[in-house]
């Protein structure tokens, strides 16, 4: 262990970094910098090839930044996994998804960890960052690197590292995001903490794996929760005709007990929809309910419904249908000023309105394209001329280099979901 210990803090340690995503890459950039030795694995070979040109396809990290380390020699990708063999420690950043029925998809997690055992080696580190159940790096991953032989804490080491990625956010990034640690052994959260303080302005150990796994679900589901919560309230609202963004921004003046949260057209990106799942999921398992996160996942996925529901009175009001009605969806992305759509609100809108049989056009000047639909048309002049074309707008997430003013008085009605148009009032403007 302590020679481990003093390679790390020496830097003399090689690291690898399983999954190059949107938490891998800047995880490898990161320690790139810090001067260690860097290895990116990764079973895409487009991703691979960028890395090792130096052009980065994360948001969070320039191109210059990649190349500098790419062409210092410090960071190198690959797609051959033999080459795990090499590494003194290995990050696991994979995707964990949701199955159809909310189950939790481990596959990802359990690939990587079949190629680390293959390459299994006395005194290697492990730790996993991918979101997961708690217990899973216990009752998954510990039996199958213990397979021949190795013992946890001695022969090798094991722990779980929440990764707190939050991307376009310009103040916290890999570096100051306090970490959390937690390792299966004292012994392996003392080396994985090692590994982390070399690089991160904080690091927090905690007492076990599995608080270092809940640790992680609980921040998302927070944010579900209450995120629920405000929905429903704007539900409330909407049906005694109240502004409810109105009433958060009264409610947050007071200086104790309130934390303002916002509504919105429904959740995006992989953590905030999915995460809490694995929480319920977990607890069913364990004989406990988990109501709370179940009805705010029933509230929040409501909430594209409701969109289409304002859509459509709106469209009557004016003796429309929607069926035949041309309808421009403002935003793709999940959230502001990034590119990235998973489980972004507005597929779920534009494909409802489709359904619907309305003409359906996407406007992001983040996003190049959908590869969803041929029905949904990317718009690109952003001009009051050619938004008059439409009978209805949406905006579902607003970027801030987009002029929403510009919808104002160009003739479709504006179903405003973000509160984008604060403080214009017009009579084809209607609010979440």
């Amino acid at each position: 262990m302590q020679q481990l210990i003093n390679k790390l803090k020496n830097k003399e340690a090689r690291l690898g970094v399983l999954g190059l995503g949107y938490v891998g890459l800047p995880l490898a950039v990161s320690f790139a910098k810090a001067g260690f030795q860097v290895t990116g694995f990764d079973l895409d070979e487009t991703k691979v090839a960028a890395v090792n040109a130096g052009d980065s396809y994360i948001i969070d990290i320039a191109s210059d930044e990649l190349a500098q380390v790419v062409e210092s020699g410090k960071l190198t990708a690959t797609t051959d996994f033999a080459q795990l063999a090499s590494v003194d420690s290995v990050n696991i950043c994979v995707p964990t998804p949701l199955g159809k029925t909310r189950d939790p998809d481990i596959s990802y997690i359990q690939a990587a960890v079949g190629s680390i055992a293959a390459c299994m080696h006395s005194g290697l580190l492990v730790v996993l960052e991918s979101t997961t159940y708690p217990g899973t790096t216990e009752e998954v991953i510990l039996p199958l690197l213990s397979e021949n032989g190795f013992e946890v804490g001695k022969d090798f080491f094991l722990a779980f590292s929440p990764e707190r990625v939050d991307p376009g956010n310009p103040t916290y990034h890999t570096i100051n995001i306090p970490k959390v640690v937690g390792g299966v052994t004292s012994n392996c959260t003392e080396v994985a903490q090692n590994l982390y303080g070399q690089v991160m302005d904080t690091v927090v150990p905690v007492s076990s794996v599995r608080v270092a796994e809940t640790v992680k679900l609980l921040e998302n589901t927070f944010r579900s929760v209450n995120i629920g919560l405000v929905n429903e309230i704007a539900l409330m609202c909407s049906a005694m005709d109240i502004d409810v963004w109105e009433v958060i921004d009264g409610a947050a003046t007071k200086p104790f007990g309130f934390m303002p949260f916002y509504p919105g057209p429904g959740l995006g990106g992989h953590c905030i929809p999915i995460d809490p799942f694995y929480l319920s999921w977990k607890a069913k398992q364990a004989g406990s309910e988990a109501r709370f996160i179940d009805l705010a996942g029933q509230v929040n996925s409501f909430m594209p419904r409701h969109v289409i529901k304002l859509v459509t009175g709106a469209l009557n009001d004016r003796r429309k249908a929607v069926n035949g009605s041309k309808v421009l969806v403002v935003g793709v992305a999940y959230k502001p000023g990034i590119d990235d759509m998973r489980e972004s609100p507005a597929l779920d809108i534009l494909e409802m309105l489709a359904n619907l049989g309305a003409e359906t056009s996407w406007y992001d000047p983040h996003v190049e394209s959908l590869h969803a639909s041929a029905d949904w048309t990317k718009f690109e002049e952003w001009s009051p001329e050619a938004v008059a074309a439409f009978d209805a707008v949406v905006i579902v997430t607003p970027h801030p280099t987009v002029d929403h003013s510009l919808l104002l008085g160009t003739g479709p009605v504006i179903i405003d979901t973000r509160n984008a148009l604060k403080g214009h009032k017009s009579p084809d403007l209607i609010k979440l």
